[in-house]
């Protein structure tokens, strides 16, 4: 396995973690306000549930929000190389490490320590449509980039 498809792999288990997490904090949410609605009646009891409800349709649009990242990582294909960058880039920027898919914690594989980023990100936009030893000025540093796959 190349390390386009280990970050696409770990990419996809986050993601996949964090959705089933949402869900389970929303599922749990729904039993209290259940349980909740059993034993309270009046202006106090109105009022934690609807913070309740909010508090759900937060989660809710977290897990659809999750949901589309997945989808769009999910069509990366990680065995294949690129000449320009783009969605599913893996570069290196002088001697940073880059993927280029989701806002994600930094990931380290194969001992190398590598930022992803998202498409909206910055960077990303500097970046799109680069080559192999293009050179961009961003944040008034000079970045070639010296590795892309």
């Amino acid at each position: 396995m190349n390390i386009k498809e280990k970050l696409l792999q770990t990419h996809l288990e986050i993601i996949t973690d964090k959705i089933d997490a949402f869900q389970e904090m929303i599922s749990q949410m729904s039993l209290d306000a259940q349980n909740d609605a059993k034993s309270s009646a009046g202006d106090k009891h109105e009022t934690g549930l609807s913070m309740m409800h909010l508090e759900q349709e937060k989660l809710s649009q977290k897990v659809k929000e999750a949901i589309e990242t997945r989808e769009a990582i999910s069509k990366i294909d990680g065995s294949r190389s690129s000449d320009t960058v783009g969605l599913g880039s893996f570069l290196r920027i002088n001697s940073i490490y880059l993927f280029i898919s989701a806002a994600l914690p930094k990931l380290v594989i194969d001992d190398m320590s590598i930022l992803c980023i998202s498409t909206d990100a910055p960077l990303a936009q500097a970046l799109m449509g680069k080559r192999l030893n293009d050179t961009i000025v961003f944040n008034g540093s000079d970045f070639l980039i010296n590795h892309l796959e």
